[in-house]
């Protein structure tokens, strides 16, 4: 696993709810957004163990709606549960993400 991969598997969970948070959405509109703010290398093969763990923690939920172009499709929904996980990971990311700039710019 790449230094990259391992980085990004920290920080997955913030990411996938604060996508969430902003409509529901099902896995493959989840992952064209994930790549089109940058996260190009997150495939959709770790993305739906994510939110089947994310389901099992209460912080999303997942319905079944119609689709004009196929199959029915799943959507989650971001929890009162999910909303509270994503304020913490978002302090927490923020009180990491400041002193490890700082490490690591070297400056």
């Amino acid at each position: 696993m790449s230094i990259r991969s391992q980085l990004l598997k920290g920080i997955l969970d913030g990411c996938i709810l604060a996508v969430i948070e902003k409509e529901p959405v099902y896995g493959y509109e989840l992952s064209r957004k994930l790549q089109a703010s940058g996260l190009q290398d997150v495939s959709e093969g770790t993305i739906y163990p994510v939110l089947l763990r994310l389901q099992k923690n209460k912080w999303i939920t997942g319905e079944m709606r119609p689709s004009e172009s196929g199959p029915n499709r799943k959507y989650y929904s971001l929890t009162e549960d999910g909303t509270a996980a994503l304020v913490e990971i978002t302090q927490e990311w923020e009180h990491l993400s400041v002193p490890v700039n700082q490490l690591l710019k070297r400056g």
